[in-house]
């Protein structure tokens, strides 16, 4: 059991697992992926650097430096995240960690792809949600658009509500195995989409070979899971894609902070640093109190 989980590891997350693990908590950092940070060639707008540092560099020895005061960091891909009483648990893809906090520090980095009729279709059969949506197409043909252990979990959430659930990699290799009890549950299908097509509600998926799907809806699910697709799922107030949080940069639940990007706002390091020390020491003093 942890104090503190914080899943992100650039600039909000880090300093977050800084100031909790100063505080006294017990901290977890899990990160997977490309942070935005890492795809800076040159930051010269932040302190301290008369010279410029790469964003690389910079993401790299944030990293080291939770690490040298003794926050355990791990690259795990998080799948989920619920709350069961007081307690707020994580899965991964291979492990469940839980813990008494959780702030939410992945960026805002929603990925939908560019397929004609996507944004048509939004709230009309397109969907970015299993459990928050998946209730409407019972008993109906879905698919989940997506490549990889997101979108695996995605169609696990559907496969016991819907009549079939297809992922549709859309011309990618899929990055994921099916368990053999998902076999003839969830299908795969990676040819590329070239259109959905319908009239009130997304009804056909076009593909680049001229072949078609018929389809009561589309779930999207690219990469991994975003900071709003877990605030989606456990219930967090949204303004858009951003999260909603106080002055405690806490949301509308008790024990889970946001800070960074996810937040909105100013999209800075300076402006993450600070909401991941307002955040993590938030996070701290709940623990204590």
């Amino acid at each position: 059991m942890y104090d503190v989980l914080i899943i992100g590891a650039g600039p909000a997350g880090i300093s977050a697992g800084l100031y909790a693990k100063r505080a006294g908590a017990n901290v977890l950092i899990l990160y997977y992926g490309d942070s935005e940070l890492e795809k800076a060639e040159r930051i010269e707008n932040y302190y301290g650097f008369a010279d410029g540092i790469s964003g690389k560099k910079l993401y790299d020895a944030g990293i080291q430096q939770a690490i040298n005061i003794g926050i355990e960091v791990k690259k795990e891909e998080v799948l989920d995240l619920n709350k069961e009483e007081n307690i707020f648990c994580v899965e991964t893809e291979n492990d469940r960690y839980c813990s008494k906090t959780v702030i939410i520090a992945t960026g805002n980095k929603k990925l939908k792809p560019n397929i004609p009729g996507i944004n048509e279709f939004e709230g009309r059969g397109v969907s970015y949600c299993a459990i928050c949506d998946g209730f409407f197409f019972r008993n109906k043909n879905v698919v989940v658009i997506g490549e990889g252990n997101y979108a695996c979990r995605e169609a696990e959430e559907l496969k016991n509500i819907v009549n079939s659930v297809t992922i549709l990699t859309n011309g990618q290799a899929a990055k994921f195995e099916l368990k053999d009890s998902e076999n003839n549950q969830i299908k795969i299908d990676e040819k590329k989409i070239k259109e959905f097509t319908g009239n009130t509600k997304i009804e056909q998926i076009k593909f680049e070979d001229e072949s078609t799907m018929q389809v009561d809806g589309v779930f999207i699910a690219i990469g991994e899971a975003s900071g709003v697709d877990f605030a989606k799922k456990i219930g967090i107030a949204l303004n858009g894609d951003s999260i909603i949080a106080d002055k405690n940069m806490q949301t509308n639940i008790e024990g889970l902070y946001s800070a960074g990007n996810v937040s909105g706002g100013l999209y800075q390091i300076c402006k993450a640093t600070y909401e991941g020390a307002i955040a993590g020491m938030s996070a701290a003093k709940y623990v204590k109190e």
